[in-house]
């Protein structure tokens, strides 16, 4: 009927805009970081924390960016429960996600401090930054095992279970790598020329498989029909 809201399609748009956010998310961050970290004066993309952009006169940009992708995983996160109303991975699944959407804003307000500071001499905001940039490289492996395990029994999402499974590995193998070397001395001052490499490796692998989650669900939503009256 015309003039009458159709609420099956207002759903359907809000789980094909959730499923938008989690392509977009991943992809600006990374593009963005990527670009900037080219074309900052002085930076050095293979040797600095990702982080260390949201120093000096332009460090407004990764904040921004910091805080773009915490929404954006946040809308997300809340499109996802809708989509896994019950079965495994249901709650703690978007809840996790959730949970890490609110440590990249806490990143992108908190900025770290120079990456020479000694850790007696660390400011506050430079603290919390470590310590909500720490919890998110813990929860990023933890999250892909944990849809792994819906994936697994899911039959419509069996045929990414592959790729969530392969993008774990890779993940929780970079992120161990990254944690190790950046909290050994005597291994970071011998990997101090690649640490930012490393960095990157720990996180992209997550936002990947973020990126290609979003698209399945995309994809799933585009092949039901718009319910227009």
């Amino acid at each position: 009927m015309t003039g009458r809201v159709n609420m099956s399609e207002v759903n359907l748009k809000q789980r094909r805009m959730t499923a938008w956010a989690g392509m977009l998310g991943p992809a600006l961050f990374v593009g963005v970081f990527t670009l900037e970290g080219w074309l900052r004066p002085g930076y050095d993309p293979k040797a600095m924390y990702i982080s260390a952009l949201s120093l000096g006169p332009r460090g407004w940009i990764q904040m921004a960016n910091f805080i773009v992708l915490g929404v954006l995983l946040g809308i997300f996160a809340r499109g996802m429960a809708a989509g896994f109303p019950d079965g495994k991975a249901s709650r703690g699944g978007p809840i996790l996600l959730g949970v890490l959407a609110v440590l990249f804003v806490v990143s992108g307000i908190f900025v770290m401090d120079p990456m020479d500071t000694p850790p007696d001499q660390m400011s506050v905001h430079g603290l919390i930054h470590g310590l909500a940039g720490g919890i998110v490289f813990v929860l990023m492996p933890v999250i892909i095992f944990v849809f792994l395990r819906r994936f697994r029994e899911d039959v419509a999402w069996q045929s990414f279970q592959r790729w969530t499974l392969i993008l774990g590995i890779i993940e929780a193998t970079a992120v161990v790598v990254f944690t190790v070397v950046s909290k050994s001395p005597q291994l970071l001052a011998a990997f101090s020329d690649w640490i930012g490499l490393i960095q990157r490796v720990a996180l992209v692998p997550f936002m990947v498989w973020v990126f290609l989650f979003g698209l399945n669900m995309l994809r799933r939503e585009a092949s039901e029909p718009d319910l227009t009256v």
